[in-house]
Formats: C-alpha cells, structure tokens, sequence
C-alpha cells in the first residue's frame, strides 16, 4: 500500500526555507493573506487554508485580495470574510503572497514596505518576499500550505482540508494535468480523510457557472482555428464578447483547454483583448512541449504545459509571432520524441 505523505517527500530546498516559515510563524502573531489579482481555486483555496491553519494556532491572519471572489470559490469556509482592499490597511508582523509572479500581481498598493513572504509553485516567479518559499516541484500552492501544516504541527481540519482540496483540483484541472504526482496524491487521500468532500468540491468548480458563461464560450469557440500543420489551435475573446455576454472575471476559467480534446491538436493559444491593442494570452500544450519556456521569451511565465504573458501590439501579427513560437516548441519536443526512439529501438 503507499504510504502517507511526509515532510521527508520534499525536495532538500524546500525544506531549508519552510523551516525558516515555521519559524516566522511560532516567533510572530498578526498575518495578513494575499493572492494575485482575479484569484483563481489554487489562490483562494491556499489564501483560505492558509488563514484557518493560522488560526489554529492562535494567530490574528485575514485574507485581503484586490476585487471579487469568483462565485465557483465562494462556498469554502471563510470566503464571505476576504475583504476587497486597495490599499493595505492592516497591521501585520507579516503578510503572505500567494502565487504571485511579482509584487505587482496583487494590485493591493503598499506591500513594498511589508515584510512579505512570497509562496509560489511557479519556477518563474521573482524572488520578491523577505522570504521566498518557491517549489516547483508541488502541483500548487494548496500542496504547499497542507506541507506548511505537517511541518509546524498542526491539525489539518476540515476548514483546511477543504479549501486546500479546492486548490488542489483547480491547479490539476481535477488531476488530469502532468503537474499531478504521486505526492499530490497521497496530499489529496490525507484531505479527504480530514474532511474534504470531492463531489461537493468538484459540483461546485465545475456545475455552478452562470449563462454568462455559456453565452462567452458560444463566442470564443466560434473563433477557434488551427495553423496549417493542424497541431496549434487558437482562440480569441473580444471585450465586445465579453460585454454581450454580461461576462465577468472567471467565466472564460478552462476555455483554453478544450482545443486540446482534439487528438491531433498539441498547444492552444487563446488570447483575451483587455485594452485597445492589449492581450492577455493563456498557453496550452500536452506531453513534452513546454509553452513556459515560451511565455518567458514575451516577459510571462508559467509551467511546462500552463503559462501565460500580457502582449500589446497587432492583434493578427501578435497572434501569428505566437503561434510561430509554439510550433518551435511542438516541433522541438517532437525532434527529441523522435531521436529517442531513433536511438532506443527496442522500446517499441
């Protein structure tokens, strides 16, 4: 049978820097939790799970984010209590910054002069905190925060549980993603036994969207197309689109992934106007074929197979740079495909 996870599953570095977080914690006592911007189910989960564990500890922590909370994310326990702020407004020892690539992504103003410590599972984040807890080994920060909670003794409650599930199946699009290891496994067995509910966790990401939703996809999906080798699709989302389907922050969530349903179809570029010549743009890809790598040659980031980038420009030639840029990386990583069978026959 596999064994429950522990600390001693961590890599050596991740070790060194949590023990510095342990330390942060049992020597302080007033926390402030935040997420980037339009937080998705791994930042509201882990801002979430992070706050109830300090709690439990008989710590002052809240959780402070800039803007609304999507509705997916609104049934975990403690979410009717994130306050919305501008500006940070709180006293605290120190304030937490969940899956951030910068200090900017919060949008909160005031955090520069905060002793901050900066959680991220993106190995492209900027090592921006007085601390910096980086793993890019976990399959999201909520893998984190339930590592952080066996490391400093604490009980996993239900509150805990839950919120960091949410984190968890957001993050492994419900563990189909390659980012989905045996450790985020034995993470997901251990919050189930604490309490979290699967079918009310997953009911509530993936049946509880609004027609705006609907209506948005009808538009998007009328745009999708693939480049001439068949194996790049792309999306896009106008802000007339968004306007005419009374769309808000999160109703597009997963749009870019279903392209990738198509057999033939191996990276998505869906990218979503939010400006005059302005994009956001959202990359897929399967197996090998690394679109982080990618989105860092445009000033972005991500994982192998998940990243993203901010783009300004037109948008036809924009979108034409991108998909040139993924069709290196689809055919790179069918070379390397392709020269490893050449050279180990016998695998076939």
């Amino acid at each position: 049978m596999s064994q429950p996870f522990t600390i001693d599953d961590l890599p050596f570095t991740s070790h060194i820097v949590l023990s510095q977080v342990v330390e942060l914690i049992e020597n302080k006592s007033k926390f402030g939790i935040t997420t980037h911007i339009k937080p998705d189910g791994d930042g509201v989960g882990s801002s979430l799970g992070l706050c109830w564990l300090l709690r439990s500890l008989g710590k002052s922590a809240e959780v402070i984010v800039r803007g609304e909370i999507p509705p997916s994310y609104r049934s975990l326990p403690g979410a009717d209590a994130i306050r919305d702020v501008e500006h940070l407004d709180g006293e605290y020892d120190a304030v937490f910054v969940i899956e951030c690539s910068d200090l900017d992504r919060p949008g909160i103003q005031g955090l520069e002069n905060q002793f901050t410590v900066n959680i991220d599972h993106h190995a492209t984040s900027a090592h921006f905190g007085t601390i910096n807890w980086i793993d890019s080994t976990a399959s999201a920060v909520g893998e984190m925060i339930y590592n952080l909670c066996k490391a400093i003794g604490g009980r996993v409650t239900s509150e805990i549980a839950e919120c960091v599930y949410m984190a968890l199946v957001t993050d492994t699009g419900s563990f189909h993603f390659s980012n989905t290891t045996e450790r985020t496994l034995k993470v997901a067995s251990e919050l189930i036994k604490a309490g979290a509910k699967p079918a009310d966790i997953s009911e509530a990401v993936y049946n509880n969207y609004p027609w705006s939703r609907i209506e948005l996809m009808r538009q998007v999906l009328s745009t999708v197309k693939r480049d001439e080798s068949g194996q790049v699709a792309t999306l896009r989302q106008t802000l007339a689109m968004r306007q005419t389907a009374a769309a808000v922050d999160g109703d597009n969530n997963g749009f870019v992934n279903i392209p990738l349903a198509a057999r033939d179809v191996l990276a998505v570029v869906y990218m979503r106007e939010v400006g005059p010549n302005e994009y956001r743009v959202s990359l897929r890809s399967k197996g090998d074929i690394n679109v982080a790598r990618v989105a860092e040659n445009f000033g972005g980031g991500g994982h192998r197979n998940a990243a993203g980038l901010r783009i300004e420009g037109d948008w036809d030639a924009k979108e034409q740079e991108l998909v040139e840029a993924v069709k290196e990386a689809v055919d790179k990583a069918n070379a390397t495909w392709a020269g490893d069978i050449t050279v180990t026959p016998d695998v076939l």
